[in-house]
C-alpha cells in the first residue's frame, strides 16, 4: 500500500499509458509547459516530448474534433477539457461525431478516443468553472461515462478507457485532486462496467459518485453513531448505469437515498430514481428521496457556495427523515 493524492493517481495513469502504448498521446489547453490547470500532466512534457504532450489554442471544438480524427486515423488519443463547462463548446463533435460515427457507419468506424474533463464545485471558482454536466452526457448513446471517487478509480479507469474501442469520458473532480488514498500495489487494473458497494448497511442505501462519496461516508459514519446502518453504493460509471448492484442494494435496506452533486431536474438522482421505482417500487418501505445541489449557477461566494451543493449535514438529515415513522 502506498498513499497517493488522486490528481498523483490520475498522472500516473497517464504516465502508464504513453509508456504502454507509443500511439498515445495527449492534447489540451496548458497541458505541456504549464502542466495542465490541476497540475495533472506536471513533467510529462520534458519526459515525452511535444510531439505527444501537445499544447493546443482555447478551441474546445477543435481539440475534441482532432482527437476524433485521430481516434479514426489509428492514434490513442486522450484529450482534456479543462472543466466540464467548456465542453459544452465541443459538444458537437462529442455528441454527433464521437458518440454517434460507430453507429452511423454500420460499425466500419471506432472511436477509440478518452476525454477527460474537470468537475463540480466546492474550490470557490464561480458558475462557469463549477457545475456537475456528467449527467448531461450519460443522457447520450455511444459514450461510456466515468466518473473515479477513489485514488484506485483513478488510477486503473484510464487505461480500462483507452481499451475501449468506442469514446469514453472521464469526470475528475476539481476538489478530489487534493484528496489522500491508499493505493495497493497488488491492484492492476478496475472495470468499467459496475458500481461498487463502498460501505455495507442494512437501513438504507445512499446511492451516489464522485465527490458526493466522501460526504456519504462520511453521512454513513455520523449515522452509524446513531445506530442507523447506511450502505454507501458508488456508481463510478454513469453509463452505462449499473442498475443490478443498486437494486440489489435497494431490496437489501428497502430505503433509498440518492446523493447527486448535480441539479435535481433531469439529473442522473431522477434516473436512478425512475429505475428503482421501475424494478424495485415494491421493496421500498420509504418514498425515494433525493439531495441534489440548489438549482442556481454555482455561487462564488464561499458561504453561498456550500449552501448550494450537497453537504455531509444535508445527506443526515434526509437520512433520518427517511426513516422517521410514518406518520
Amino acid at each position: 500500500m502506498s498513499t497517493i493524492t488522486y490528481r498523483e493517481a490520475c498522472r500516473q495513469a497517464i504516465r502508464s499509458a504513453l509508456l504502454a502504448d507509443p500511439r498515445c498521446f495527449v492534447m489540451g489547453e496548458d497541458v505541456g509547459h504549464y502542466g495542465g490547470c490541476y497540475a495533472v500532466t506536471k513533467g510529462l512534457l520534458e519526459e515525452f516530448g511535444p510531439q505527444r504532450i501537445r499544447d493546443t489554442p482555447l478551441a474546445e471544438n477543435g481539440i475534441a474534433g482532432a482527437g476524433v480524427g485521430a481516434a479514426l486515423a489509428g492514434l490513442r488519443p486522450i484529450v482534456e477539457i479543462m472543466t466540464c463547462n467548456f465542453s459544452l463548446l465541443a459538444l458537437d463533435q462529442i455528441m454527433n461525431n464521437a458518440a454517434s460515427l460507430s453507429h452511423m457507419s454500420g460499425g466500419q468506424f471506432a472511436v477509440p478516443l478518452v476525454i477527460r474533463m474537470a468537475t463540480g464545485g466546492g474550490r470557490q471558482l464561480a458558475a462557469q468553472h463549477s457545475h456537475s454536466l456528467e449527467g448531461w452526457y450519460a443522457h447520450i448513446p455511444g459514450l461510456k461515462v466515468l466518473v473515479p471517487a477513489t485514488v484506485e478509480d483513478a488510477r486503473h479507469m484510464l487505461a480500462a478507457a483507452l481499451a475501449d474501442p468506442n469514446p469514453v469520458l472521464i469526470f475528475e473532480h476539481i476538489v478530489l485532486y487534493n484528496a489522500e488514498g491508499e493505493l495497493d500495489e497488488a491492484v492492476g487494473g478496475v472495470d468499467i462496467a459496475h458500481a461498487k458497494v463502498r460501505r455495507s448497511g442494512t437501513d438504507l442505501s445512499l446511492v451516489t459518485y464522485g465527490n458526493s462519496l466522501p460526504k456519504c461516508l462520511a453521512a454513513a459514519d455520523e449515522l452509524a453513531a446513531a445506530g442507523i446502518q447506511a450502505e454507501v453504493i458508488d456508481l463510478r460509471v454513469l453509463r452505462p448505469l449499473d442498475s443490478a448492484t443498486v437494486i440489489a442494494s435497494v431490496s437489501r435496506t428497502h430505503r433509498c437515498l440518492i446523493v447527486d452533486e448535480g441539479w435535481r431536474s433531469g439529473s442522473i438522482s431522477a434516473e436512478i430514481a425512475a429505475r428503482v421505482a421501475d424494478e424495485a417500487l415494491y421493496e421500498l418501505d420509504a418514498p425515494l428521496r433525493r439531495v441534489c445541489s440548489a438549482e442556481v449557477p454555482v455561487p462564488y461566494a464561499a458561504h453561498m457556495e456550500a449552501a448550494a451543493l450537497p453537504q455531509v449535514a444535508d445527506i443526515v438529515a434526509a437520512a433520518r427523515a427517511l426513516l422517521q415513522p410514518a406518520g
